[in-house]
């Protein structure tokens, strides 16, 4: 969630053109209102999974601190309402993004993906790499190419990034009968797809230099950041630690590429006031 706000906050930062700040905080709250919307939808799909499992089996539903026709109502009532208000607040075309966002991340991801294949994180991944998008449209009404840019940063990173926590938590996903990549591959094969995917996914931190969407600022920091991610990722690859609680070289990973995102979206928008 934290994520979601700051990559929608960067997008709306980094866009050309002005909007009023009380406007932008309110497409911010409606970026966050509908990721929650969907978490609390992805929870309502998923309370039986979620009580298997560990990680999971506090949560609301599967604690049974809220009933579950309460939390789809109050889902679905939320994203209405964000995507009603970014509408009103902003403009339709971001107001259409956020809802595409919230129904792919329910429908496409947790329903038909998530139980039925291994690849369930990298087709999904699309659901949280819209709100770079959604920001940038709450300021000019349309997408152009770097949102498209940030947008394909985060679907590569997303691999990478789920697939490190899955390896030292893949006995709760076996247990609730999910099909993660290690679950279903074996561990091998998802250090060597965290890999590859890595690789992708530095082609398309450095598209917005090769592109000239950005400058020297945010090049610097992508070649930096990528860099300390690719080394992590290569000590996945070589790990072959196959006990969950020793796992240092997955949980370093997992921990740095949450603020490796922090660190290049932060990097767009210094680059985009820099070259103002």
């Amino acid at each position: 969630m934290t994520l979601v706000v700051f990559t929608g906050l960067c997008g709306l930062l980094a866009a050309p053109g002005h909007i009023h700040p009380v406007l932008a905080f309110t497409a911010i709250l409606c970026i966050a209102l509908g990721a929650g919307a969907a978490g609390a939808l992805n929870q309502w799909v998923e309370a039986d999974t979620d009580a298997l499992m560990k990680r999971t089996a506090s949560r609301p539903l599967p604690a049974g601190r809220m009933e579950r026709q309460s939390a789809l109502h109050f889902g679905v009532g939320l994203s209405c309402f964000s995507v009603i208000l970014l509408g009103l607040a902003t403009n339709w075309v971001a107001a259409a993004i956020l809802a595409v966002s919230i129904l792919y991340y329910v429908i496409v991801y947790t329903v038909w993906l998530k139980p039925r294949t291994a690849q369930n994180i990298v087709i999904g991944g699309a659901a949280g790499a819209f709100p770079p998008v959604i920001g940038w449209a709450a300021v000019t009404g349309d997408v152009s190419a770097l949102p498209i840019a940030l947008f394909c940063l985060i679907f590569f990173w997303t691999p990478p990034h789920f697939w490190a926590l899955s390896l030292f938590v893949r006995t709760d996903y076996a247990k609730a009968g999910i099909p993660m990549l290690p679950v279903v591959a074996g561990e091998l094969a998802t250090r060597r797809q965290i890999w590859a995917y890595t690789a992708i996914m530095a082609v398309a931190a450095f598209a917005p230099v090769l592109l000239r969407l950005t400058g020297v600022v945010y090049g610097t920091v992508a070649l930096a950041a990528t860099g300390l991610f690719a080394y992590y990722a290569f000590r996945v690859l070589r790990s072959r630690q196959s006990d969950p609680a020793l796992m240092k070289a997955e949980r370093r990973l997992f921990g740095y590429s949450v603020l490796y995102l922090f660190i290049m979206f932060a990097a767009v928008v210094a680059d985009r006031w820099v070259a103002a």
